[in-house]
C-alpha cells in the first residue's frame, strides 16, 4: 500500500482592493454598513474590565499629567495595562438605562485614601503632628521612649482608654430565660409594645386613706454624718419584714367582702406597671378576674422578691459557667439581705410610733422581731369622667403602701414619714459594673457624678422607689450607699454614707412622669376590666421590650406551691431528724 503524503492547502484570502478593512463579500448582510473604528498603537490588552478607576478618572488622570501617546505612564496612573480600547471614542457604546440604573461601585476611592480613612477611624491621627515635629527635630520629651511610647513601662500613648463601641460586635448576645414558664395551654391575648406605654398619660388621681396598721421605728440622725473617713460595718440584725401578696392580705381581703374597692394591688406591684418602659429584666404579674373585681398578684420567688443590680447599664452583669459573686443571680440575692439590714439597722429600737391598727401580719408572740414597717392602705379614684346621661362605673384602685421609719422636723409636732433604701457597690473595676467611680475615692468628692451614674445604671429601680414613696405619702427617701469591705468578698458590707431626697425631686432628676405611669396604669386596668372571670398573666419578655398577656387555667401556679410546701416539709423533717440526733448523743 502506497503511502500518502500530506498535503497543506492555503486558505483563500479576500483582499479589498478598493479600501481599507475586509473585503464587502466576506462581511455579512447585517454589518455591511457599519463604518470601521481605528485603535490605537497605545492601548495594551491587559484586562478585561477594570472596576478600580473608571473612564472619567483616567481621562482626568491625563488631562493633568499633561502627556499624549501611550496612555498611563503617570504619577495618577501606574498601570499601563488598561482595557482595551480606552483611548479612543468608541462609536459602538451603547448604554442601557436599567443595567446602569442598578449597578453602581461599592467603593471606588483609591488605596491611599481608604488607608487614611481606615486610620482616622482609628484614633491615630490624633497625636501624629506632635510625633512627625519631634521626629523631625530629633528631640524626644522626658517620658517618651523609641518613638512612639510614653509613659512607664514603655506604654502606647491612649492605651487604656476606653473605646465605646470597639468590639461590640464581639460581645455575646445576652438570651434571657423569661420570669415564668409559658405553657402549652396558654394562650396569648394582646401585646403591648413599650414605645405605646410611653405616650400615655392620665391626670394624677386623688388618694383617700382608708387604714393604716403596724408600728414604726424613728430614725437614727447619727448615720447622716458618716462619710468614706468614718465607714460604719454593715449589721445583719434579725427582723422580719412581711411583703405578702395581694390575694393572702387579710386587710385586702376584708376590702373585697366589703366592695370598699374594684382594683387590687400593692405599691411594688403598681410601681412596677408605672415604670415598665424603664425594665429590662423579665417580670410577670398574675391577673385574677373575679365577678366585678381585679386582683394583681405576685408570684412567691419571683422578679418582685428581689433587688436588680446594674440592670439599665448597657453592658449589664452577665452569667458565667462558673459561680460569680458578681453574677446577676448573685448580685441580686446581695442587693435585698442589704436592704434589709440597713433599713433594720439605721432605725433606734428605743422610740417607736404605734400606727392605728396593730401589724396584720404577725402575732402576738413575734411583734418583737417584727420590723420596723408601716402598712398604709389608700384608695385612688379611676373611674372614667361621666359623658351626657349614662352612669358611669366606679373604679377605685385599692393599694398597700409601705413606710420604712420617721423623722421629726423643726417646725413640725408631727412626725415625717420615709422610706429607707440602699444602692450597694460591688467591684467598679468588675464587668457589668458601668463605669462607677469608686465610692471611696469620690462619694464625699464627687457625690452627684456617682448619683448620675447610679441613676443611669439603675434607672428602673430608683425609679420604682421613688414613686413607691410617692404612693406611701412619704416626704422623704432615706438612701445609703453601701459597699464592700472588700471586692472580693460579698459577705461583709460597709456604710459609706447616706443622703435624703425629696421624692418628686428626685423623680424630676430621673426624668420620670407621674402622669405617664398613671395612663399606664388606667390602661392596664381598663383592659383587666374587660375580661371575663378567670386568671390571666402579664409577662414582660425577657429579651424584647414588649409586655404579653397570656389566659391561662385557674390551676396554672398550684404546682408550684405544691412543690414549695413539700419542700418546707422535707426541711423541717431534716431539722426534726438533726435535733432528734443531737439529743440522743
Amino acid at each position: 500500500m502506497a503511502e500518502s503524503k500530506p498535503s497543506f492547502t492555503l486558505p483563500p484570502i479576500k483582499d479589498n482592493s478598493i479600501g481599507w478593512g475586509p473585503a464587502s463579500d466576506v462581511l455579512p448582510e447585517q454589518f455591511r454598513d457599519i463604518p470601521y473604528a481605528p485603535y490605537s498603537k497605545g492601548d495594551k490588552l491587559g484586562r478585561i474590565a477594570d472596576w478600580s478607576a473608571p473612564e472619567t478618572q483616567k481621562q482626568d488622570n491625563r488631562e493633568v499629567s499633561g502627556r499624549t501617546g501611550r496612555q498611563g505612564f503617570n504619577r495618577f496612573n501606574k498601570d499601563p495595562y488598561q482595557s482595551y480600547g480606552a483611548g479612543v471614542s468608541s462609536a459602538f457604546i451603547y448604554t442601557h438605562n436599567e443595567d446602569e440604573a442598578s449597578f453602581s461601585v461599592v467603593d471606588n476611592r483609591s488605596a491611599a485614601a481608604k488607608k487614611a480613612s481606615a486610620i482616622k477611624a482609628a484614633g491615630g491621627q490624633r497625636n501624629r503632628p506632635q510625633k512627625q515635629q519631634a521626629t523631625r527635630n530629633g528631640l524626644r520629651g522626658p517620658n517618651q521612649r523609641f518613638g512612639n511610647q510614653t509613659g512607664r513601662g514603655g506604654r502606647q500613648q491612649g492605651q487604656n482608654r476606653r473605646r465605646f463601641g470597639w468590639k461590640d460586635y464581639d460581645k455575646p448576645q445576652r438570651m434571657r430565660d423569661a420570669s415564668v414558664t409559658v405553657g402549652p395551654e396558654w394562650s396569648v391575648l394582646d401585646e403591648i409594645e413599650f414605645n405605646r406605654l410611653a405616650k400615655l398619660t392620665y391626670k394624677a388621681p386623688t388618694s383617700t386613706d382608708i387604714g393604716s396598721y403596724g408600728h414604726i421605728n424613728m430614725y437614727d440622725k447619727s448615720y447622716d454624718r458618716i462619710n468614706t473617713r468614718n465607714e460604719k460595718l454593715l449589721q445583719h440584725i434579725d427582723r422580719v419584714k412581711y411583703d405578702t401578696t395581694t390575694s393572702d392580705d387579710p386587710i385586702m381581703q376584708q376590702f373585697m367582702q366589703e366592695n370598699k374597692g374594684t382594683v387590687f394591688a400593692t405599691d411594688s406591684i403598681l410601681a412596677l406597671l408605672m415604670c415598665a418602659p424603664r425594665t429590662v429584666y423579665p417580670w410577670d404579674i398574675v391577673i385574677t378576674r373575679v365577678e366585678d373585681k381585679v386582683i394583681l398578684d405576685k408570684r412567691d420567688g419571683g422578679a418582685f422578691d428581689f433587688l436588680t443590680v446594674n440592670e439599665n447599664t448597657a453592658d449589664p452583669p452577665m452569667e458565667t459557667e462558673k459561680e460569680s459573686i458578681n453574677s446577676p443571680g448573685a448580685l441580686s440575692s446581695e442587693a435585698t439581705f442589704i436592704n434589709s439590714s440597713f433599713a433594720a439597722q439605721v432605725i433606734d429600737q428605743n422610740e417607736k410610733i404605734e400606727l392605728e391598727n396593730p401589724n396584720p401580719f404577725v402575732g402576738a408572740d413575734e411583734a418583737e422581731n417584727a420590723a420596723s414597717c408601716g402598712y398604709r392602705y389608700k384608695s385612688f379614684d379611676l373611674s372614667n369622667p361621666a359623658t351626657g346621661d349614662e352612669e358611669v362605673e366606679p373604679v377605685h384602685l385599692i393599694v398597700r403602701t409601705e413606710v420604712d421609719a420617721a423623722v421629726k422636723t423643726a417646725g413640725s409636732q408631727e412626725p415625717t414619714y420615709l422610706t429607707v433604701r440602699a444602692l450597694n457597690e460591688f467591684d467598679p473595676n468588675a464587668q457589668g459594673a458601668g463605669g462607677a467611680l469608686s465610692w471611696r475615692k469620690a462619694l464625699d468628692s464627687q457625690r452627684g457624678a456617682v448619683v448620675a451614674t447610679e441613676m443611669k445604671n439603675n434607672s428602673a429601680k430608683l425609679a420604682r422607689w421613688a414613686v413607691q414613696a410617692l404612693l406611701a405619702g412619704a416626704e422623704q427617701m432615706k438612701i445609703g450607699y453601701v459597699s464592700r469591705a472588700s471586692p472580693k468578698d460579698s459577705s461583709r458590707h460597709v456604710v459609706l454614707g447616706t443622703q435624703a431626697y425629696k421624692p418628686r425631686d428626685f423623680m424630676a432628676q430621673m426624668n420620670l412622669s407621674m402622669a405617664n405611669g398613671w395612663g399606664i396604669v388606667k390602661a392596664v386596668v381598663d383592659m383587666c376590666m374587660l375580661l371575663s372571670e378567670g386568671k390571666y398573666v402579664l409577662v414582660k419578655d425577657p429579651n424584647k421590650a414588649i409586655l404579653r398577656v397570656y389566659s391561662v387555667p385557674d390551676d396554672a401556679f398550684d404546682g408550684a406551691d405544691e412543690d414549695e410546701e413539700e419542700e418546707e416539709e422535707e426541711v423541717e423533717a431534716e431539722e426534726k431528724g438533726d435535733e432528734q440526733k443531737k439529743s440522743s448523743q
